[in-house]
């Protein structure tokens, strides 16, 4: 394979799930924004979701304050956020038409009808009451476009460019949801005042029907710590996501006759630490900082994955 058709698939996937993780944290926080303000208090959910996308500095470059318009318009609307969701479906149709056939039918009507759909959205389709309805289309499409590559794509190279791609923006959103709320999932913290934010933790990686699956207990935050990074049974877990990408990265060399590189060590070496890690070992160390690290790692991963398999 070319590695500019594997770099298209790659980021194409990237962009496609990081539009339905960016759905998914506003529906979270447009959730949250009432809960809180019916509480009286201080909503921080806006906040903490421009934190987890990686755009706080671009929006306090653009607006004065956090507010929940403002948010919405930051990362639905606004050309000037790479991340925002319009911005991620305009960059993976580009990358799906660059590589159309490469992809199936199926796939490419998938992008191509969202997008077509989005490019004339007005904004106010996506406010007050009606953005929640949005999000859902948007967290559908994206689910409708990972099922036609599931249920359509040969299980050849391609196919593992595109698995690549998403298991690894997912393996990041997974560790950046879980960080900006490391104060609520530490153990000391306060039951009766943190349940909700324990909540809205399990919400933003859908796992609040899979958490009582697995404990059959009441909300814990240590129990929510290990649902998301350690247990492999969640498909967004930390764990899980790795396995995923060590695995699709030793297809990607066995087809190329065996040759790998740094990306294939640090994978390993990334997938074994989460794989035998113990829950009290990262509370020692310290969530906030455990995390941090492993947001570093997964950029390092995705650029020496570029660096063996499209710039090499």
């Amino acid at each position: 394979m070319l590695s500019r058709t594997a770099e298209c698939l790659f980021w194409l996937a990237r962009y496609a799930e990081r539009a339905a993780n960016v759905a998914r944290g506003l529906s979270v926080a447009y959730r949250m924004d009432g809960i809180v303000g019916q509480a009286g208090g201080e909503a921080e959910e806006w906040r903490a979701l421009l934190t987890a996308s990686g755009g706080e500095a671009g929006f306090h470059r653009k607006y004065e304050t956090v507010t929940p318009d403002a948010v919405v318009h930051w990362l639905v609307h606004d050309t000037d956020n790479p991340s925002g969701i319009l911005a991620c479906f305009e960059a993976a149709r580009h990358n799906a038409r660059t590589v159309r056939t490469a992809l199936t039918v199926d796939m490419w009507e998938s992008l191509n009808d969202s997008w077509n759909h989005l490019r004339t959205l007005p904004p106010e389709a996506t406010e007050g009451e009606k953005l929640p309805d949005f999000l859902s289309w948007v967290r559908s499409r994206v689910m409708l476009f990972n099922g036609a590559a599931a249920d359509t794509m040969l299980r050849q190279e391609a196919w593992r460019f595109v698995h690549l791609g998403t298991m690894l923006e997912r393996a990041d959103n997974t560790a950046r949801l879980c960080d900006v709320r490391h104060h609520q999932l530490s153990p000391a913290a306060d039951g009766a005042s943190e349940y909700v934010h324990w909540q809205a933790a399990l919400r933003s990686v859908s796992a609040l029907r899979a958490y009582h699956w697995v404990y059959r207990e009441r909300l814990d935050p240590k129990r929510i710590v290990d649902l998301m990074i350690l247990r492999p049974e969640l498909p967004r877990s930390l764990v899980a996501c790795y396995g995923e990408v060590l695995e699709t990265l030793e297809g990607i060399a066995v087809g190329q006759g065996g040759r790998r590189g740094e990306c294939h060590r640090l994978a390993g070496e990334i997938h074994a630490r989460l794989r035998y890690g113990r829950l009290d070992a990262i509370f020692e160390q310290g969530l906030h900082d455990f995390l941090t690290e492993m947001i570093g790692l997964t950029a390092r991963l995705g650029s020496e994955i570029e660096s063996f398999y499209i710039r090499g």
